[in-house]
């Protein structure tokens, strides 16, 4: 006999579906918690890998290579899969995705912890990507469901706060597992908590789905947007290591914008578009997605090199490089409730000029160290500052993301702006490494002819240059004064991305200046809800 667990806010009748929903307070905490616990999933294998690696590397056998993919595996699947993902949510139902999304995650990780060789491993992450892009858009589709637009702020904020908090704790937790048991645990790991989420969503959260049409999956249109950001989230990946001139490289991002266009062309022609442009002749969701391209290109270039310089030029251990960043993730934790209510109080325009104002000041702030810094007066006073914008800017974001289209395109809307979140960062980290090469390489030619370095170590050197700070140098007495160029070479190349982050963030301040809340923005078409 099957027992099906109810609650009678799902009995209501549609025209009382409002009601239904602020029946229970507690209810809206559950889906709160189901959100975060849910999204912090992926958040966390993310972070927790990079940590495992080493040891992944060891026990596999694995090439360089190799290694790379159990990264990049995850990451080009989700990236592509996010706007899919978010669609079925609306269309299928959000919990009903969600819920798939961290089973198919949770079954994931145990391949990924029953690995045998890196092969399998790479194809599980791949499978982990899948069920991160069902689950990912799906947790804030549900916020935006379960809570009216006045409560949203708030509740976003919330999220962002713990969220957070788990990507930083993951690390930890995983180096811990990992040093004590096995890599395998960093994988783990995420069977006990997907259980807990999905017993949350099944019995507390309720269903939604958007309404007044039936399902009816845009199979062409999901097809053609996944092929169009998986072939330009894999140019970007493989482009600084094949070079951007490599056939197979040139052929995957003709492939991507010919794939994003045939999918806006698809679409238009659509009578029931799996992204209803609609949505993006909307000014206030324009406008934030342009924000977040540019915000989190910053922040996804930014913070790939921080951890390099602290690591490679300051002398820091990968442990303390991590805990280097726990004050922007306290600022966050404390912050960014604070800030979500400020939206629904005060509105958005304000937090999504003044946050990214502040995290252009943190990203300046974190180019002036040199080669010899101190953590504590060097890059604190940057990593604190930065933490500061984000916390101001992230939950306002967020809302005006979920709140400028109607509560039927919830999902689709998170999808769109996962997914840009995701090929900003990546997009960032391969032409600022391309702009660290162009600064790196002539400052380290210059500096070893300047300081009279052997030519033999110059060689040595020279043949390692796309290591970066990491070159190893044979042992001599000259060896002190190559590593001081090679460490000079590298702060400025840092010292330019720092610079061109603080840029970024300072446009998309401009962007929410001139368009997020705009007369012109509000007056543009916007779904019921």
């Amino acid at each position: 006999m099957t027992i099906a667990i109810r609650h009678p806010c799902d009995d209501a009748a549609p025209a009382q579906a409002a009601a239904a929903r602020d029946c229970l307070p507690a209810r809206k905490r559950w889906v709160l918690a189901a959100s975060i616990l849910g999204s912090s999933l992926a958040f966390v294998d993310g972070t927790v890998v990079n940590v495992a690696l080493p040891a992944i590397q060891r026990a596999l056998h694995a090439s360089a290579g190799q290694v790379q993919w159990v990264v990049e595996s995850y990451a080009l699947l989700l990236a592509a899969l996010l706007l899919v993902g978010g669609s079925l949510g609306d269309r299928l139902g959000r919990r009903r995705v969600f819920i798939a999304g961290v089973l198919l995650f949770a079954l994931a990780s145990l391949a990924c912890a029953l690995s045998q060789s890196v092969q399998q491993l790479i194809a599980a992450r791949a499978l982990q990507g899948v069920g991160g892009a069902l689950l990912v858009p799906g947790s804030l589709a549900l916020i935006s469901a379960s809570f009216r637009q006045d409560e949203r702020g708030a509740a976003f904020g919330t999220w962002a706060a713990f969220s957070g908090v788990a990507s930083a704790a993951g690390p930890l937790l995983g180096g811990y597992l990992i040093d004590q048991l096995s890599w395998s645990w960093a994988f783990a790991v995420n069977l006990p908590v997907a259980a807990v989420v999905v017993a949350i969503a099944w019995i507390h959260v309720p269903e939604s789905r958007r309404s007044g049409e039936p399902a009816h999956i845009d199979v062409r249109g999901a097809l053609l947007a996944t092929l169009g950001l998986a072939g330009i989230v894999f140019f970007f990946i493989e482009a600084p290591a094949r070079g951007w001139g490599a056939p197979l490289v040139l052929g995957a991002g003709a492939i991507g914008v010919a794939g994003l266009v045939a999918f806006f062309l698809v679409e238009r022609a659509q009578a029931r578009p799996m992204l209803p442009l609609s949505l993006l002749r909307a000014g206030d969701f324009a406008a934030a997605n342009l924000l977040t391209l540019l915000l989190y290109a910053a922040l996804g270039g930014g913070l790939f090199f921080l951890p390099l310089n602290l690591i490679q030029v300051q002398g820091l251990t990968a442990t303390q490089a991590g805990a280097a960043l726990l004050p922007f993730i306290l600022v966050m934790f404390v912050l960014s409730r604070w800030a979500g209510k400020l939206v629904d109080r005060r509105g958005a325009r304000a937090p999504l000029i003044a946050g990214p104002l502040v995290a252009a000041v943190g990203f300046a702030l974190l180019a002036l160290p040199g080669t010899r810094a101190s953590y504590w007066s060097g890059f604190l006073p940057g990593v604190t500052v930065l933490g500061l914008g984000m916390a101001i800017a992230v939950a306002p974001l967020t809302t005006t993301v979920m709140n400028s289209v109607g509560r039927d395109d919830a999902g689709t809307a998170s999808g769109v702006n996962n997914a840009l979140s995701r090929v900003a960062g990546v997009l960032a980290i391969a032409v600022f490494g391309a702009l660290m090469a162009a600064v790196f390489e002539p400052r380290l030619r210059e500096g070893m002819a300047a300081a009279g370095v052997p030519d033999s170590l110059a060689a040595a050197a020279w043949q390692q240059r796309a290591r970066l700070a990491a070159i190893e140098l044979p042992a001599s007495a000259s060896a002190a004064v190559a590593r001081g160029v090679v460490h000079e070479a590298f702060v400025a190349g840092y010292r330019w991305i720092m610079a061109v982050s603080a840029l970024l963030a300072l446009a998309s301040a401009g962007v929410a200046a001139l368009w997020v809340g705009h007369p012109r923005a509000s007056a543009s078409p916007k779904l019921p809800g």
